[in-house]
């Protein structure tokens, strides 16, 4: 399967110009934690691709004298050079290079920024390697400009799953599907596919406010949280429950049970943390204020009947998802009763995207 996007047609023409993709962040309603290698998920999962949170990515690019045996290029994140960064990319180059050849003919200047903190539970790495796999794709359509608009966000999913699995999933929106299952079909490990299914209306229009708890470097990795799923204990539980979660959420999407859609996601977000904390070696990434956020949104949702809920990736932000129509009401709960948990009162107001735009 994977030799489709092996590319064949290289003839070491010339070529220079520029590249430029607006990559959003997604946030997993069901998680994927742990994985195989070559960043294959354990288990299947699904997101709504955001609007607000995204990387910005352009490739300059011009053809080397010599072909290298490594791909040369260089990294400026948010204007500055960023060595640590690039120890990433020589890793992620070293993947997708069987596939894209014509990346070792090329010298390269990378140039990215985000619209909101690194590093902090926002899906940084999904937004990042999905712009640069999609100005990858415009270099190779541009050797060959008979790839197909198909076929060419297929193998962006395809090269941002080697950075980072759930980044296979900002290629697509408003829902992504990545990781085979029996409930969609020509879903995929290797690759995400677009949720094609019936969504109520209610789900149309999802607001996603980031509560942003601590905007400072995860302490754990989640690379490191995906290998220690190898040897959990909980693990093969995990994998029967994230089943049973993905086929209830595909009726419930189609229902507009929102309570219901709340039970699944807030389940499937504390498990997520669940697993790490019970892991080993155990930690933790949420905070005592990611808690008091937690319980305010509960007793808020029991005391308002409010439909809004909660979510988290692998930090200690809050994901709050709710409908359009409450969002004057949602603001001044923030306002009032959970801004003073977050970093300097800092909150993103977000909602559900189509997924990437052309620079």
């Amino acid at each position: 399967m994977v030799n489709i996007f092996k590319f064949n047609l290289y003839d070491n023409q010339k070529i220079c110009g520029q590249s430029g993709w607006k990559s959003p962040s997604n946030i997993a309603l069901i998680k994927y934690w742990g994985k195989k290698e070559i960043q294959i998920p354990l288990n299947a999962s699904l997101s709504f691709t955001l609007a607000n949170c995204y990387t910005d990515c352009i490739i300059k690019y011009e053809s080397l004298k010599k072909s290298g045996t490594n791909c040369d290029f260089k990294l400026l994140f948010e204007g500055k050079r960023k060595v640590s960064f690039e120890q990433k990319l020589n890793k992620f180059f070293k993947r997708i290079v069987d596939y894209c050849p014509y990346l070792l003919d090329l010298k390269l200047t990378i140039e990215t920024k985000n619209s909101f903190p690194h590093s902090s539970g926002i899906a940084s790495s999904a937004s990042a390697y999905s712009a640069l796999s999609l100005c990858i794709m415009d270099i190779e359509k541009k050797i060959n400009p008979k790839i197909s608009s198909e076929f060419f966000l297929k193998k962006a999913s395809f090269l941002s799953r080697l950075g980072s699995g759930s980044a296979s999933r900002s290629i697509l929106g408003p829902l992504a599907i990545w990781g085979k299952n029996d409930f969609f079909k020509n879903s995929s490990d290797l690759y995400a596919i677009k949720y094609l299914d019936e969504i109520h209306s209610s789900f149309k229009n999802i607001q996603d406010t980031i509560l942003l708890v601590d905007k400072g470097k995860k302490h754990i990795s989640s690379t490191v949280g995906h290998e220690l799923m190898n040897d959990h204990s909980f693990s093969s539980d995990r994998l029967v429950q994230v089943d049973q979660n993905l086929k209830l959420l595909k009726k419930v999407l189609r229902s507009g049970d929102f309570k219901a859609f709340t039970n699944i996601v807030e389940l499937e977000a504390l498990t997520l943390h669940a697993m790490m904390m019970t892991s080993n070696p155990y930690y933790l990434l949420i905070k005592p204020n990611t808690l008091n956020i937690i319980n305010e949104i509960w007793n808020y949702r029991k005391n308002t009947n409010s439909e809004v809920c909660f979510t988290l990736d692998a930090g200690a932000n809050i994901h709050m998802l709710y409908p359009k129509k409450n969002f004057t009401e949602i603001q001044k709960f923030i306002t009032e009763k959970l801004s003073k948990f977050c970093e300097n009162g800092e909150f993103i107001n977000d909602h559900v995207g189509n997924g990437p735009n052309k620079l």
